[in-house]
C-alpha cells in the first residue's frame, strides 16, 4: 500500500480539487470530511469520528467498508484517531486534507500531528488549496521546482542546527534556525532541484502558492 488520503472536516473553501487516481489508494473521511468526499464523488473506504458534523442523510447514503464511530467526549481529536488508524496500515505516504482554514486550535494541533510521521517512518503531508506542509528529521533532502513557488522552513521545537540550503535564492550554510525565527520564510528555488540539510531538530517545510 503506497498512499492513504485523509479528508477532515475543515472548510470546503480551503480544499484543493480531490481526485481518485488509483485503485490502490485508500480514502478516509473524518467526521464532516465524509461530506467533502461525497461532494467530490469519491466513495470513502473508511469513515472515522464521532459524526457530530455529518448529516443523517449523508451517513445513510454513503456506503463505506467500515464505519468507526467514537464518542464525542474523548481524549483525541477525530483526525488524530484517523491518523493513528492510517499509520497502522503501513503506507508509504499519508496526505491530509481539510486540516486548515477552520478553528485555530485544531489547525495548530493538526500541524503538530505531522510529527507522527517521523516516529513511524511514513511521509505525512497536510495539503490545502495554497500549501503543502510536512516535517523532517535530521538528514539531507532534495526538493524540486513545482507549482509551489515559495518554500519556508521553521523549527518545530527549540532550534534546528546546521541548516544548509543549496539551489535557493537565499542560501544558508550550517545555520542555526531558532524556534520563532522568520529567517527562512518565503524562499524560492533558482534551479530545478535544490537540497536542504540539517543535523539536529525537527524542521517544518511549507511549500506555498502565491
Amino acid at each position: 500500500m503506497k498512499r492513504i488520503h485523509i479528508v477532515a472536516g475543515g472548510p470546503s473553501m480551503s480544499l484543493p480539487s480531490l481526485h481518485k487516481k488509483s485503485k490502490d489508494e485508500i480514502w478516509i473521511g473524518v467526521d464532516g470530511g465524509v461530506e467533502h468526499l461525497v461532494e467530490f464523488e469519491i466513495e470513502p473506504d473508511y469513515a472515522i469520528g464521532d459524526f457530530d458534523s455529518i448529516s443523517v442523510m449523508t451517513k445513510r447514503n454513503v456506503r463505506v467498508s467500515s464505519y468507526k464511530q467514537f464518542p464525542s467526549e474523548k481524549d483525541e481529536t477525530d483526525l488524530e484517531l484517523a491518523l493513528t488508524f492510517a499509520i497502522e496500515k503501513r503506507p508509504e505516504e499519508i496526505i491530509i486534507y481539510g486540516a486548515t482554514g477552520g478553528r485555530l486550535d485544531h489547525e495548530m494541533i493538526n500541524l503538530q500531528l505531522l510529527k507522527k510521521g517521523i516516529k513511524n517512518s511514513v511521509n505525512i503531508y497536510i495539503v490545502d488549496n495554497k500549501n503543502r506542509i510536512t516535517v523532517k528529521k535530521p538528514g539531507s533532502y532534495d526538493i524540486f521546482q513545482s507549482n509551489y513557488k515559495y518554500i519556508s522552513f521553521l523549527s518545530m521545537f527549540e532550534c534546528v542546527e546546521d541548516l544548509t540550503l543549496q539551489g535557493f535564492k537565499y542560501q544558508l550554510t550550517n545555520t542555526k534556525l531558532k524556534y520563532g525565527s522568520s529567517l527562512c520564510i518565503s524562499n524560492e528555488l533558482i534551479v530545478n532541484r535544490g537540497t536542504y540539510s540539517f543535523s539536529f531538530g525537527i524542521l517544518i517545510v511549507v511549500e506555498s502558492i502565491d
